[in-house]
C-alpha cells in the first residue's frame, strides 16, 4: 500500500459515493456534512464554493477543488444567493429551516438538484470518514484548494459523465474506482504546484533511498524490518540511512515503521471485527499483547477501548 493508496483504502471501506448536482441561477447548497474530503469537478457553467473562514473561490468548467473538512461551506451560482438546501451527515438533505427535502431534488441515477440538464453541472464525490492512515495526508491539504482548468488537465471527467448515470451490475465498484484515480490525479497535481505544503514523507518518496524504505514499509508492514535490513534493500549503511531517512522524513526509520503499524491497526479496529491477534498478525506484531502495549503507549487507550469509542461514536 503506498502513500495514495493509503489515503484513500480506509475511507473507501467506510463509505464513498459520486452524484451529479445539476442546477439553474438561482441557486445554493449548504454543505455541513463533516466529510473528511470532498472533490468537485466543475462541468458545465460557474460555481462559488464559500468556506465559513478563509477565501472563496470559483469553479469554471474543467476546474477541480477539493474541500478538506469537517468544517462547512457553501456551493452557489453567486456568494450572494441564500442557501436552498442542507447537506448534513450521512446525505441527510434538508431545507435550512430543517424540513426534508423528501427527495423533492433527486433527478435520478446519482442526479440531484433541479433538473438534468440544469445550466451548471458538478460531478461530487465524497469520502465519508477518515482514518489515522488517510489522516497522515489529509492534514496536509488546506481547508480548500483549487486546481484550474489551465494548470491541470483531467481525461476522466468525460468517463465519470457517461459511467455515472448508468444503473448496471458493478456499478458502485466502477465509480470508486474513478473517484480514486480522480483523487489521487489531483493531488498528485497539488503537491506538484509550488504554493503546496507537502508533507515530508511524502516529498521524501521521490528520493532514491528513503522513497524505497517507504515503500517498502508501507506495502508489507507485517515483515520483521529492522534499521539493517532496510538499509540493505536501500542499498546504503545503516548510519547512512538512519541519517538520511531521519533528514526527509523528520524521524528516524523505526519511528515511522511503527507509526504506519500503529495507523493500520486503529484502522483494522475501527473498520473491521477481526480479533487483536489476528490484526497485530498483519501489521507486524507477534502477538495481541505486543500490539496493546504499543498501541496505548501512543494511543493512551487499549486497542479494545479504541474500538469500544469507535462503536459509540
Amino acid at each position: 500500500m503506498d502513500a495514495l493508496a493509503g489515503l484513500l483504502e480506509g475511507p473507501r471501506a467506510r463509505g464513498a459515493f459520486m452524484i451529479r448536482a445539476c442546477f439553474d441561477p438561482p441557486w445554493s447548497v449548504r454543505i455541513e456534512d463533516r466529510a473528511p474530503l470532498t472533490v468537485m469537478v466543475m462541468v458545465r457553467g460557474d460555481a462559488w464554493v464559500i468556506p465559513d473562514e478563509g477565501e472563496r473561490i470559483r469553479l469554471r468548467p474543467g476546474d477541480l477543488a477539493i474541500a478538506r473538512g469537517p468544517a462547512p461551506y457553501t456551493c452557489a451560482d453567486d456568494p450572494g444567493t441564500a442557501p436552498q438546501a442542507l447537506i448534513l451527515p450521512g446525505a441527510e438533505c434538508r431545507h435550512p429551516d430543517g424540513r426534508s427535502l423528501n427527495g423533492s431534488m433527486d433527478l435520478g441515477v446519482r442526479t440531484w438538484g433541479d433538473r438534468p440538464d440544469g445550466s451548471a453541472v458538478m460531478l461530487i464525490g465524497t469520502y465519508l470518514w477518515q482514518g489515522e492512515i488517510s489522516g497522515r495526508l489529509l492534514n496536509a491539504l488546506p481547508p480548500l484548494l483549487c486546481l484550474t482548468a489551465d494548470v491541470w488537465d483531467c481525461p476522466l471527467t468525460p468517463y465519470l459523465m457517461e459511467e455515472i448515470v448508468r444503473d448496471e451490475p458493478g456499478q458502485e465498484v466502477v465509480l470508486d474506482r474513478l473517484l480514486d484515480l480522480l483523487v489521487i490525479a489531483a493531488l498528485r497535481a497539488w503537491f506538484s504546484r509550488p504554493e503546496a505544503e507537502a508533507p515530508a514523507w511524502y516529498q521524501a518518496l521521490a528520493d532514491p533511498v528513503v522513497g524505497r524504505v517507504l515503500r517498502l514499509v508501507q506495502d508489507d508492514p507485517a515483515h520483521p524490518w529492522t534499521v539493517a535490513s532496510l538499509a540493505a534493500k536501500a542499498g546504503v549503511s545503516r548510519a547512512a540511512l538512519a541519517r538520511r531517512f531521519t533528514e526527509l522524513v523528520g524521524e528516524p526509520p523505526m519511528t515511522y515503521l511503527t507509526g504506519w503499524r500503529l495507523g493500520l491497526a486503529a484502522d483494522a479496529l475501527r473498520d473491521t471485527d477481526d480479533t487483536l491477534d489476528a490484526i497485530a498478525r498483519r501489521v507486524g506484531y507477534g502477538s495481541a499483547f505486543a500490539l496493546s502495549s504499543a498501541f496505548k503507549r501512543v494511543y493512551g487507550v487499549s486497542p479494545q477501548e479504541h474500538r469500544g469509542r469507535v462503536a459509540v461514536g
